[in-house]
């Protein structure tokens, strides 16, 4: 649990509310816990009260035998969309698309299959593509005609609208980042997004939530961290999602808020009882659209080095609005002028509150894909959240990826340094960022471990333990003693597999899900 404090954790509100109580009495038995076999978890009104061998385990009132599976407990997501998830789950998928022609083929394809209302698609990314370029909104219009189309290229902070969107929104055209051909960034990309998803109706969102939270179950996933805002999703969805996850069997949803206290944005994370006013609070963009705000020039692009959205002395605000109220806050940074400009932030409040305050607040960096070593200092002596998406260097990273072609070797090198992180003592959680980078625990664990630059990778357990635990203290909500303690909250799954959980790391397995415990409650169809 390297980076993590084992002191009692403050309960946020949000997972107060969704507690159903769980089974009365539930025993899972004949099961490996970690790397040891033979044993049996008891869990009573949701949380685990017995853990021992199977031979000594107590009666209860209903038993499922796991014939030597493996339990582990189950899997948090850190950070990640459910809408736009699910969107693109039951919508139009471009991730596998190898070319701009094979990516408007499925655009032509699905346009016909689903001909009505607005077409959503999500993961172009043209780095690889043989024309060397990307979709434009003639491209675009070619296969949709007058249908308004939004498509979310892979980092979702940039898209190609076709003209039919771009005419339902005023003023688009005198917004930063807009561009003739449809390809969008900044301001222009989040106006469009909004109308995009704006258009989509509650059926259709509230069928996109339910896909995600049916994925995320049958992945052994148990919570998801939703980063909702202004520009991501609205407040009607966040309420929406988090309503649906309180009346549903299914994965725990603990929302986040990214808007800034002086627009309102504390107002919504107290009548919700949110997690934390954060989050997707955009301090930049993103590498792959040019928009992570850098101390240098892009090296593929060297007229740019991104933007800094805001003032610093309105994040300073921010975070002491936060800090006063006991509300984490949390901040979208990628690029190392953006998460100096956080930092500095965070610093000018404990100047004025003290440490302590700061730290029992538990303040969160979303992606940090740029840290050096004053970073993680600062974020050490501030006990702040490094809240990381590992898929990103699968995808991204090495000497031939998308970080290398933006950021050159040196820089892209010195990205995502899970290892230093740990090792310098600062708490890390996993999560996707899905849809940028697909639901999937295991590749996420098994990504932080083989890490494209030698030597920034995180130690097997280490991995897991930041993909499980983590997350709960990332929420601020983790048990002292573990996730596996007697007093812990049932939040278990039970693996299709008979080996160890050192050997499912050692040999990079994905075991499929056979059980899901979430607050004791067994999820889905189960014996």
């Amino acid at each position: 649990m390297s980076g993590r404090s084992t002191g009692e954790a403050v309960p946020v509100t949000g997972s107060d509310a969704r507690r159903r109580g769980g089974a009365v009495s539930l025993l899972v038995t004949e099961v490996t816990v970690g790397d040891r076999p033979g044993c049996a978890v008891h869990v009573v009104d949701g949380r685990i009260a017995w853990l021992g061998d199977a031979a000594d385990a107590p009666a209860s009132g209903r038993v499922i035998v796991g014939e030597g599976a493996l339990l582990t407990p189950a899997f948090v997501d850190a950070h990640i969309h459910a809408t736009s998830t699910g969107l693109a789950l039951t919508g139009l998928d471009l991730y596998s698309r190898v070319s701009l022609e094979a990516a408007t083929a499925a655009v032509r394809e699905h346009a016909a299959g689903a001909p009505d209302g607005i077409l959503l698609g999500t993961g172009w990314d043209e780095t690889g593509w043989p024309e060397g370029r990307g979709l434009t909104r003639h491209d675009l219009d070619a296969v949709v005609g007058e249908r308004p189309a939004y498509l979310a290229r892979v980092d979702v902070h940039s898209a190609t609208v076709s003209t039919a969107l771009l005419d339902r929104i005023p003023g688009i055209t005198g917004l930063p980042g807009y561009d003739p051909d449809g390809q969008l960034r900044l301001d222009a990309h989040h106006a469009a997004r909004r109308a995009a998803y704006g258009a989509v109706d509650g059926a259709q969102r509230r069928a996109a939530q339910r896909a995600t939270l049916a994925a995320a179950a049958a992945l052994g996933i148990g919570s998801l961290q939703e980063m909702a805002g202004p520009e991501v999703s609205g407040a009607d969805d966040l309420a929406d999602l988090l309503a649906l996850a309180a009346a549903e069997p299914g994965p725990l949803v603990l929302g986040y808020w990214g808007e800034l206290a002086e627009r309102g944005g504390l107002d919504l994370v107290r009548e919700l009882g949110l997690a934390g006013a954060g989050g997707d609070l955009f301090c930049d963009g993103a590498f792959g659209s040019h928009t992570a705000a850098l101390s240098e020039p892009y090296t593929d692009r060297p007229g740019t080095s991104g933007a800094l959205r805001f003032e610093t002395a309105s994040l300073v605000h921010h975070v002491r609005a936060c800090t006063e109220a006991g509300i984490q806050a949390g901040f979208h940074c990628i690029g190392d002028a953006a998460v100096n400009q956080v930092l500095d932030a965070v610093g000018a409040v404990v100047d004025e509150l003290g440490a302590a305050a700061v730290r029992a607040c538990r303040h969160r960096l979303e992606h940090l894909e740029m840290a050096d070593d004053s970073v993680m200092d600062r974020m050490r002596a501030w006990g702040m959240v490094a809240s990381v998406q590992p898929a990103f260097d699968a995808a991204w990273g090495g000497n031939a990826g998308m970080y290398a072609e933006r950021l050159g070797l040196e820089r892209a090198a010195a990205t995502n340094r899970f290892a230093d992180l740990a090792d310098a003592g600062v708490a890390l959680a996993l999560g996707s960022d899905a849809p940028v980078t697909p639901l999937d625990p295991w590749g996420g664990v098994h990504a932080a471990v083989d890490h494209r630059t030698a030597g920034s990778g995180l130690r097997p357990f280490d991995a897991f333990d930041a993909a499980t635990h983590g997350g709960w203290h990332a929420v601020r909500s983790e048990h002292a003693a573990g996730p596996l303690a007697v007093g812990a909250p049932g939040h278990l799954a039970l693996w299709a597999t008979s080996d160890t959980l050192s050997t499912v790391l050692a040999e990079r397995a994905r075991p499929a899900c056979r059980l899901l415990l979430v607050d004791g409650d067994p999820i889905g169809d189960h014996p």
